[in-house]
């Protein structure tokens, strides 16, 4: 379900977090780094569950106005979009979701101020306006308009992300990555996608006889770790005096892994690499990182190169 890019933030941020608190057990530090990557199948969960539970509270809300002692005609005959929406309800009827519920003890009864909060909101967007009142009506307008709703408003609910965060630490800073995740699960749902679907499992290849993902961040972790004061030095040995002033963490540990990767990963071409994490740089380094980070692989790389230290199998991998 994540790919490869999403799996090297999970390294990095478990290398920081692992040199942070001065653990000298490495095996422990990859047992933190696979229970972080598998958290966020269940903050995946999580969030599924909770976009169902707004479809019942809706159901809720539509029963009980058909009761009140003077009921508008509305009441009487309400819209019935967005509780009929196709992927809410085939999630709903989907037997591994529950399964999962179950073993996550997920209960929203209790915080249906939270669903409640989201709902009204929701409604009062003109996307839930448009969608309520449109004349198309199939699986795909179904799914663009959760999607939507992912994108513009659900991402960034700070009631329920603090909700997530009295759950798990590890929900803190994957809430997100997540949301992400969410918008290319609802993206590629199938209108196939019944009761008996399994839902994805975190890593692509988690189904495969090797799950070539997950040893790939063990290996990653555990590479970078082994060859730490050598990459550094190395790092150090191509920086200028005024660039070494301002090497900060996060971009100590991008370079390191990218060598790693040049170094002991010979199926991972080298372009691959080098855009990952100048990508990468982007979004967890200071702004000025990714050109930096460029700057520094490019030199490191020629030097590598130049040994031979690089060894790549497969056509076209060395090209940088």
């Amino acid at each position: 379900m994540i790919n490869r890019r999403f799996l090297r933030v999970k390294v990095l941020q478990a290398v920081y977090a692992y040199q942070e608190s001065g653990e000298d057990f490495v095996e422990n530090g990859i047992k933190h780094l696979i229970d972080s990557i598998e958290k966020l199948r269940d903050l995946f969960v999580w969030q599924i569950s909770f976009l169902v539970e707004t479809k019942r509270f809706a159901e809720n809300r539509i029963e009980e106005n058909k009761h009140k002692n003077f009921p508008t005609a509305d009441d009487l005959n309400p819209n019935m979009r967005y509780v009929e929406n196709r992927v809410l309800v085939a999630l709903e009827n989907n037997k591994d979701l529950r399964k999962e519920e179950e073993r996550l003890k997920i209960n929203w009864a209790d915080h249906q101020d939270i669903v409640r909060g989201y709902y009204n909101k929701m409604r009062e967007t003109e996307e839930y306006k448009q969608y309520m009142s449109d004349s198309v009506d199939n699986f795909d307008h179904d799914k663009k308009f959760i999607v939507k709703m992912i994108n513009e408003y659900f991402a960034d609910l700070e009631v329920l992300q603090d909700f997530y965060e009295e759950k798990s630490i590890f929900f803190v800073d994957d809430y997100h990555l997540v949301s992400s995740m969410l918008v290319k699960f609802f993206t590629e749902m199938k209108a196939n996608f019944n009761e008996n679907t399994s839902l994805p499992s975190i890593y692509k290849t988690g189904n495969d006889p090797v799950n070539e993902d997950k040893e790939f961040v063990k290996n990653l972790f555990r590479k970078v770790l082994l060859h730490d004061s050598e990459y550094g030095k190395m790092v150090g040995e191509n920086t200028s005096n005024w660039e070494k002033e301002r090497v900060c963490i996060m971009d100590m540990i991008i370079l390191k892994l990218a060598i790693t990767e040049f170094c002991c990963f010979p199926y991972i071409p080298v372009k691959v690499t080098m855009n990952e994490y100048i990508e990468i740089s982007k979004y967890f380094s200071t702004p000025k990182s990714k050109i930096f980070v460029n700057g520094i692989l490019d030199r490191i790389l020629k030097k590598l190169n130049d040994q031979g230290a690089v060894v790549k199998k497969g056509i076209g991998l060395l090209d940088s």
